[in-house]
């Protein structure tokens, strides 16, 4: 076996792999959010359909998407195998428990946050990203003035299999701006007004904010960027932003479409 199969077959390795793949996640989860944020536009998902158009047929997006895929599955999957050979290795507990006394909540814990996450990411992904892909979605038709942009009249179209996902054109005569597109705003307000998946989608968002509270500054200490200069920013970054903020603004859309829209 080579020193490179060794190294990253080794225990080290292991968490070396999870805590690449953790960060990659991380870097995601902030551009998920800024796309994410156009669901708050009063334009009738104008901006959200044109984003998600954009995700999913912009070919180097393409290819980060399928990056982001293998990284969940490869974090998963090395996330058990630690686990367990952290059992072996200890097979017996010990005697008394400390708590808190021996490791933060969120330590202990990192296994149940972890199922919560894929859970909630399968679902996720089954209810917006495939049937984005391939249900029979309507199609909306926005109707944009071009001296005024704001001014956005929409209508729906039923699915048609030759037509395409998104389509724009402009309409001189008539002054306006025709963009044609599958509407998964219109699935997403819907699956934001049931009240089991809005549960199930803040419950994730903690679940997610603990995770990280202990994985980011896990990640960094596992590659070794752990000085003393940089502890206070990662610890900041870690808790603050990636722990707090951006689960916070994730749960904050589910909660403004089932109360406000």
């Amino acid at each position: 076996m080579s020193n490179f199969a060794q190294t990253f077959s080794s225990s080290l390795g292991k968490k070396l792999i999870m805590s690449l793949t953790g960060l990659f996640l991380c870097s995601f989860l902030i551009v998920h959010l800024v796309g994410n944020f156009q669901l708050f536009k009063d334009d009738n998902g104008q901006a959200f359909n044109s984003y998600a158009y954009f995700m999913t047929h912009f070919v180097p997006i393409k290819v980060v998407s399928y990056l982001l895929y293998a990284s969940i599955i490869i974090h998963a999957i090395y996330a058990l195998v630690v686990t367990l050979n952290n059992k072996k290795a200890r097979p017996v507990g010990y005697a008394v428990q400390a708590g808190s006394a021996n490791s933060p909540w969120t330590s202990r814990n990192m296994g149940i946050l972890g199922t919560i996450l894929l859970i909630f990411i399968v679902i996720h992904m089954s209810n917006f990203w495939w049937k984005y892909h391939n249900a029979e979605l309507p199609y909306a038709k926005y109707e944009i003035s071009l001296d005024n942009p704001k001014d956005i009249k929409v209508s729906e179209l039923p699915f048609d299999s030759n037509r395409l996902i998104h389509s724009s054109y402009v309409d001189v005569q008539a002054g306006k701006e025709i963009i044609v597109s599958k509407d998964l705003y219109k699935l997403v307000a819907h699956s934001f007004k049931t009240p089991w998946y809005v549960l199930l989608y803040v419950i994730s968002m903690a679940a997610l904010g603990f995770h990280l509270i202990h994985g980011f500054r896990s990640a960094f200490q596992t590659i070794g960027w752990d000085h003393k200069k940089y502890v206070p920013l990662i610890r900041f970054l870690g808790v603050w932003i990636f722990g707090v903020l951006i689960p916070l603004a994730f749960a904050a859309m589910p909660i403004f479409f089932y109360f406000f829209k």
